[in-house]
């Protein structure tokens, strides 16, 4: 696809110290409250749930929906139609709809421009209302949909010359940072912080969407030979912590429990879940880490601290990316599910897996992935950890495509 997904990057993150950094293009401190203090989850938390059986729809970069930009609104509500019936089809029961891909939106924002991966260009009008009526026609077939938004990333380019002349990011050239070859929201800055939840909030307040959820995109992953500068914000903001890995990890720690406990004064119904790289930390960096050997650590790459976002209950639920198959050595399977559903113990916080249904067939990827059988046995495995409640497949392409067969078999084994 020519930039890296967050599916791509899971090859990459583990692929750091294999130095098979070819796979990743085959994908196309202090804080606010104390640990122990623990409200209920977030958002609609209360009450038990069948089980997740869920598929995301990509809308960045055209990946899933629509299948570019600039088509016509009637094609486009064709070709979303589909996927919802796909995912009827195939008995599942949300769609995780991605509507803020690039600091823009999928419907009528009072905060940010149309989205350029409907019309091509960012700000135009579709002339309708894709997420008014997405969540209309999930309902009707007896789907929840789930709001999927990125807080931080604005492009996946660096000129802000290529952004609509109304983007905020625009108008407010001191918020965003470079870095990567993307741009990026600066989440030290407490005005980004207001704002970018005011702008995910506008669809969760609008529209009668079933969860609000995140992906794994918090401060960008790293990129080598590269800093990202928040020297400024670092020098107003971080002066009460020992680092500035302290003051970052506070800073997206704030944003999610801001987010939950707005989610639970507005929209109590409304689930709050995240999708994260699924390695917090490596047993050899900390000792109540995963027995991984992931080159990516949320908690220290991404200022993500996954597991303390659980154990708090700020979120409803969690969704890591296991996207290694089982008896990957640096990311087992059978290593990673366990772990997770040991953080989860205890807390109320729904665990779902997520499944990488892209690497099915696909070349470059392990023996594995080769085996029709392999996702089916993911979810068997799972059945004897009782804290997962659910998978999600990554992405409504390949739920649709069937690589292998491997979706119908987990249909047939799992889903009747």
């Amino acid at each position: 696809m020519g930039h890296f997904t967050r599916r791509a990057f899971a090859a990459v993150a583990v692929a750091g110290l294999s130095g098979t950094l070819n796979a990743s293009r085959a994908a196309a401190g202090q804080e606010a409250h104390p640990r122990g203090s623990r409200p209920a989850p977030a958002g609609g938390g209360g009450g038990r749930r069948p089980p997740m059986r869920g598929m995301w729809i990509a809308s960045v970069e055209n990946i899933d929906w629509p299948r570019a930009s600039g088509l016509d609104a009637a094609t486009q509500r064709r070709q979303l139609t589909e996927l919802l019936d796909t995912a009827a089809a195939r008995r599942l029961n949300t769609v995780m709809l991605q509507v803020r891909p690039t600091a823009d939106a999928m419907w009528p924002s009072r905060y940010e421009p149309w989205s350029a991966w409907l019309t091509g260009v960012q700000g135009r009008s579709p002339g309708w209302d894709p997420l008014g009526f997405a969540v209309r026609e999930a309902h009707a077939r007896g789907l929840a949909l789930h709001a999927w938004c990125n807080p931080y990333r604005v492009a996946n380019h660096d000129d802000p010359a290529r952004l609509s002349a109304e983007h905020p990011a625009r108008r407010r050239p001191e918020w965003v940072v470079p870095y990567g070859g993307k741009l990026y929201y600066n989440p030290g800055l407490p005005d980004v912080r207001r704002f970018v939840q005011d702008a995910m909030f506008d669809a969760v307040e609008r529209y009668d969407v079933d969860g609000l959820h995140w992906d794994d995109y918090f401060y960008p992953y790293p990129v080598a030979g590269e800093s990202f500068d928040d020297d400024a914000a670092y020098r107003a903001h971080g002066g009460a912590f020992d680092s500035r890995a302290a003051w970052r990890r506070a800073n997206v720690d704030l944003l999610v429990r801001e987010a939950g406990e707005r989610l639970r004064r507005l929209r109590p119904r409304v689930r709050f879940g995240v999708s994260p790289f699924a390695v917090w930390r490596n047993r050899e960096t900390d000792p109540e880490g995963s027995d991984t050997r992931a080159g990516v650590q949320t908690y220290d790459d991404l200022y993500a601290d996954t597991r303390g976002w659980v154990r708090d209950r700020l979120i409803d639920y969690i969704v890591p990316q296991v996207y290694w198959n089982l008896g990957f050595p640096a990311a087992d399977y059978a290593t990673l599910v366990p772990w997770w559903d040991e953080v989860c113990r205890g807390t109320g916080v729904e665990l779902h897996i997520g499944e990488a249904l892209y690497k099915v067939g696909a070349a470059g990827q392990p023996e594995a992935w080769h085996d029709p059988a392999e996702l089916s046995r993911h979810l068997t495995f799972c059945r004897d950890h009782p804290r997962v409640t659910g998978h999600v497949f990554y992405s409504a392409k390949h739920v649709a495509a069937d690589p292998l067969g491997a979706m119908s078999r987990v249909v047939a084994e799992h889903y009747r």
